[in-house]
């Protein structure tokens, strides 16, 4: 892990993650759409566009996997460092995942407090639909609920936003 103002890994593509907490301490856990288990939960995530801001980007990222407008959150934290993973050979180069020309993936990571209901919570807004389920769960139980290549950034997210994690 680095600063994020110096890019020790260029070969991997900008992304955010979200970590989102309801007012029990529960985070928000998205089950992949057609996605086999035993590793297919996952906090929401996704790529920063050109020129746009990591927060925003987070925030845009939130809405379109979970429906959430950004007015149904308030900001917590986030982990300044970029936490990267990078992708295994066979994802690398596996033909229908066009987008993995990059190494893998560097991610700033942001934690928000849900302030809406759950039934503000629409999987199929976005014409892309990410999960095809949610829960809320205990963020120490996401390391064992992510594909293995991905597990080390999601321990130290959980660890970095283990306060949040209480009501």
């Amino acid at each position: 892990m680095s600063g994020a103002t110096s890019d020790t890994y260029p070969h991997h593509r900008a992304n955010v993650g979200i970590a989102l907490f309801n007012s029990d301490g529960a985070v928000w856990l998205g089950r992949r759409d057609s996605t086999p288990g035993p590793w297919n939960w996952q906090l929401p995530q996704g790529g920063i566009d050109a020129g746009e801001d990591a927060r925003a980007a987070a925030l845009r990222e939130l809405q379109e996997e979970t429906g959430i407008s950004p007015d149904l959150v308030s900001y917590l934290d986030e982990i300044k460092d970029w936490l990267a993973y990078d992708y295994p050979p066979e994802v690398r180069e596996d033909p229908r995942f066009h987008k993995k020309r990059h190494l893998g993936q560097k991610q700033r990571w942001f934690a928000f407090r849900f302030d809406g209901n759950d039934n503000d919570i629409d999987l199929q807004v976005h014409a892309e639909v990410e999960f095809d389920a949610w829960r809320w769960g205990r963020l120490s139980e996401i390391p064992d609920l992510i594909i293995p290549w991905k597990r080390d950034v999601y321990v130290e997210v959980a660890k970095r936003f283990e306060d949040f994690a209480t009501p």
